[in-house]
């Protein structure tokens, strides 16, 4: 098997599996009493043990670096605060107020975020392939929350709100670790985040009551820690070692993809056709972005003018 194959393998997989978290965790809204920050605490805390244990035994060396150094301290709790814990918590509660498929949806508007900030941090006009990503990504967002009608809200405001706040979340989560991540193993770092984000959850998991799940509902929430958490992270990290980041993101859209096709084929959700071309139209800039234009442009033959 190739490199290329391995990366493409490994990004799709995991985030397959995170696109399946999605779905599972929207079963559990649905049909059991369980709690957002519950299930957030427990995922967060289960994860995070387990992957720094990993950690620990791979790297014993770089727990230690990472956490005796004052700045990269900073930048870890400001990931997982920020970052990890945010952008779990929004994204289970956009789940819950409306369902997977939108929730994971409406977080593609991660790069237009990303792409603001930048232009506001640098004080630079954005390019103009990323000035089209921007339309295209509110024109998608515009049917989304409408269902292309503007008297109508085919999404509550409560929805929406979690939806786009998971989005800020996921920016400063793409953005925020990169100082450590250019240093350290990234297992190690999100295993760490996690942790953090875990034990500052702790007294809502104490105060939480513990819900009352059957055999089968239990076997989701370990799916929704080990598969939907570790191994996405993990697979989906590890796979920018094979493949270019950028091709690591088209990837990524095998996230609302499985979302979508397990919460209409096993949960028996609705989309319209308004939801539909609007979460194409967000995926779509997610590619865009993706598009290394100018090697193609570059690539091009030339054509000499006659004039």
């Amino acid at each position: 098997m190739g490199q290329q194959t391995k990366g493409v393998l490994l990004a799709a997989g995991g985030a397959s599996l995170w696109g399946g978290s999605g779905a599972a965790a929207q079963y559990l809204f649905s049909n059991t009493n369980i709690s957002t920050t519950w299930l957030v605490a427990v995922r967060l805390l289960t994860a995070g043990i387990l992957l720094t244990a990993w950690g620990a035994y791979k790297k014993p060396a770089q727990i230690h670096e990472i956490t005796s150094h004052k700045h990269n301290r900073l930048t870890l709790i400001s990931f997982a605060l920020l970052g990890m814990m945010n952008s779990q918590l929004t994204y289970f509660l956009a789940v819950k107020y409306s369902n997977a498929p939108t929730a994971t949806v409406i977080q593609y508007l991660q790069p237009v975020i990303i792409i603001a900030w930048l232009a506001l941090a640098q004080r630079q006009w954005p390019r103009r392939i990323d000035c089209i990503s921007i339309v295209i990504a509110l024109v998608g967002t515009f049917y989304l929350v409408t269902g292309g009608h503007l008297n109508s809200l085919t999404l509550t405001p409560v929805a929406l709100f979690w939806g786009l706040w998971c989005a800020f979340a996921a920016a400063l989560y793409t953005m925020l670790p990169r100082p450590l991540l250019i240093k350290y193993d990234s297992l190690t770092v999100c295993g760490l985040a996690m942790l953090i984000s875990g034990i500052i959850l702790l007294p809502w998991l104490i105060k939480a009551t513990t819900p009352s799940l059957t055999l089968n509902q239990w076997l989701l929430v370990i799916y929704i820690i080990v598969g939907g958490t570790m191994f996405s992270y993990t697979m989906f990290l590890q796979s920018i070692r094979y493949i270019s980041p950028s091709a690591t993101g088209i990837l990524s859209a095998f996230e609302p993809l499985v979302a979508t096709l397990l919460a209409v084929t096993l949960l028996g959700t609705r989309l319209t056709v308004a939801a539909i071309i609007g979460s194409l139209l967000i995926l779509f800039t997610t590619v865009l972005q993706a598009i290394p234009l100018q090697k193609i442009i570059a690539r091009m033959p030339h054509h000499h003018s006659h004039q």
